[in-house]
């Protein structure tokens, strides 16, 4: 079994507002680095994401690649790689985990295979830094847009 990294953050806003960012794809070239493009190619019943393309621009790995996704609850999504130019497989999730009155509690999990060979030490690093980029991407978009994050706005 592949090796999986994780990372969590505390961002300060409900989970409901945290995965109303996560679940909107056409919006990830906004707030993601890598990310250059973002298309839904599948909906579910509830019209969430079942299968999106994602154009990635991550310096010396540049990649077109298909996602499907698989939604648990109100609080958790996973996706595994469909089709990949770069990637042998990808699979990751984001969990959330109310820990108070607008906090969430967010991890986020990654094991990516890439085609070329790659010490696994160096592989872990990668998948870190696409982690804490992600989380910290996403902290930053939630706390600008939600209405609980940040400071309370007038008439809350």
């Amino acid at each position: 079994m592949a090796e999986h990294t994780s990372s969590s953050i505390t961002i300060e806003a409900a989970p409901a507002d945290v995965m109303g960012v996560i679940a909107d794809f056409a919006r990830y070239p906004d707030w993601t680095g890598e990310v250059k493009e973002a298309e839904v190619l599948k909906t579910d019943d509830r019209g969430r994401a079942e299968q999106v393309r994602l154009v990635m621009d991550a310096g010396a790995i540049k990649d077109d690649q298909t996602l499907a996704y698989t939604w648990t609850g109100d609080n958790e999504v996973s996706w595994t790689l469909v089709k990949s130019q770069m990637l042998r497989s990808l699979d990751g999730s984001y969990v959330l985990k109310a820990t108070g009155p607008g906090s969430t509690e967010v991890t986020y999990l990654l094991t990516v295979d890439v085609k070329i060979p790659m010490l696994g030490m160096i592989k872990r690093k990668a998948e870190k830094v696409i982690i804490d980029r992600a989380l910290a991407g996403l902290k930053k978009r939630v706390e600008e847009e939600s209405p609980s994050g940040g400071t309370p706005s007038e008439g809350d």
